[in-house]
């Protein structure tokens, strides 16, 4: 008769412990294989090396494709790229600022800050504020029409600062320039 002990009670024959190499070895073979079911690789990574060795040697000169071509191409290109095309856009807008909105309104205004779509605008006195606000439809859209698209939603007018009557680095708390008409 047979020996009858329980599956359970045969010590399970030990495999060789696996090195670091063949570990991350496996590791990466997951990797690959998750990536793959993902959708990261079309093709594997040995035969896009070889497509590109292939592309490589089969560049010959004068044949098509090979022409420079244009630096402005190549910088709208890089800046469409790391979506930088607002940014040039507004210092466009900062930079031609007497040119777009005039010599008049650009003599008693100047543009601060541009975030968000929100030009802020610093008038000369409350009156050109007020005459700013008045106008600020028709700025906005002189802006963007000149760039073909709505880069500035929302036009904001600053008026002069308020004289400050604090003097020297230090301040004591009260009631402020009253005291001293008194």
């Amino acid at each position: 008769m047979p020996d009858e002990t329980p599956a359970s009670a045969e010590p399970e024959p030990t495999a060789p412990r696996a090195s670091g190499a063949d570990l991350a070895r496996e590791a990466m073979e997951r990797a690959r294989a998750s990536a793959r079911q993902r959708g990261a690789y079309r093709t594997s990574p040995a035969a896009a090396r070889r497509k590109q060795e292939e592309k490589r040697r089969d560049s010959q000169p004068f044949t098509p494709g090979r022409d420079p071509q244009p630096m402005s191409d190549a910088v709208e290109a890089l800046l469409r790229r790391m979506g930088w095309t607002e940014q040039i856009e507004v210092s466009g807008v900062m930079g031609r600022w007497r040119d777009i909105v005039g010599d008049q309104i650009a003599d008693h205004c100047e543009p601060l800050t541009f975030d968000e779509g929100i030009l802020t605008v610093k008038a000369s006195s409350t009156a050109w504020a007020t005459q700013l606000q008045i106008m600020n439809g028709q700025i906005r859209h002189r802006i963007n029409e000149e760039f073909g698209r709505d880069i500035v939603r929302e036009l904001k007018v600053l008026g002069p600062m308020a004289r400050s009557w604090s003097r020297g680095m230090r301040r004591v708390p009260g009631r402020g320039p009253r005291d001293t008409y008194g």
